[in-house]
């Protein structure tokens, strides 16, 4: 069976690569996993300092090793280094954002954000050396042009960001999921087609000096599981 560019020939199947860990050591690891990404906090001031390609490249490709509905691989990275990109993006972006906050945004809304001292203003899109935009795939496109369904492609696509901002904390870079609302205008900008809706910006570089954020709590774990 022929396979798309990029995938490995499917059909049939492959032993497991899989080491089993005794019960202590995976407590062990998971414990110091979940140390590892409490220490992550969402950052809005950034430092302009140089991150080298190579590492976004690996934080895409984790990203790009989630499980998908029926291995599609429903996603595309726009990974964006260039200043007047990211300018024009910070322009759209700042105009989406000012509708937001001052027409579009309920009483209700804007008191749920005012802990997080938020605006319109999005200066970190400039200033962060990377805004990785990831887009969803609504559908494939064939080789001879057909369209190929996609399934689960909102559920793929979260996991697969979730891998990204792990894999980027796990490199020392700080993190900002962004969600300007709507963000048609990143098509345009980013030179993606139609199929392809975008989902978020996830913009990466190092803290800014002196940064800080905002004092908050995570629920406990009664609060957020529970166990039948």
């Amino acid at each position: 069976m022929s396979a798309r560019p990029g995938l490995a020939p499917s059909g049939g199947f492959e032993p497991l690569a899989f080491t089993a860990l005794d019960d202590a050591e995976g407590l062990a690891r998971a414990e110091a996993f979940r140390a590892a990404m409490r220490r992550r906090r969402t950052v809005r001031d950034f430092s302009p300092r140089p991150v080298p390609r190579a590492v976004i490249e690996a934080a895409v490709m984790t990203a790009a090793s989630a499980p998908s509905g029926a291995n599609q691989q429903p996603w595309t990275f726009a990974c964006i280094a260039d200043p007047a990109v990211k300018a024009r993006i910070r322009a759209a972006a700042e105009a989406e954002e000012r509708e937001f906050y001052e027409h579009r945004a309920g009483p209700d809304w804007l008191e749920a954000l005012a802990p997080l001292g938020t605006d319109w203003r999005k200066p970190f899109l400039e200033v962060a050396p990377w805004l990785v935009v990831v887009f969803a795939q609504r559908h494939g496109i064939g080789p001879t042009g057909r369209r190929v369904k996609h399934y689960y492609v909102p559920e793929s696509v979260g996991i697969a960001c979730g891998l990204l901002i792990a894999a980027l904390h796990a490199a020392g870079l700080a993190t900002l999921t962004h969600t300007p609302a709507p963000m048609g205008f990143l098509n345009a900008l980013c030179g993606r087609p139609e199929n392809e809706k975008p989902m978020m910006i996830v913009v990466a570089g190092h803290p800014a000096e002196g940064c800080q954020v905002p004092r908050i709590g995570k629920k406990t774990l009664s609060e957020v599981a529970v166990f039948l």
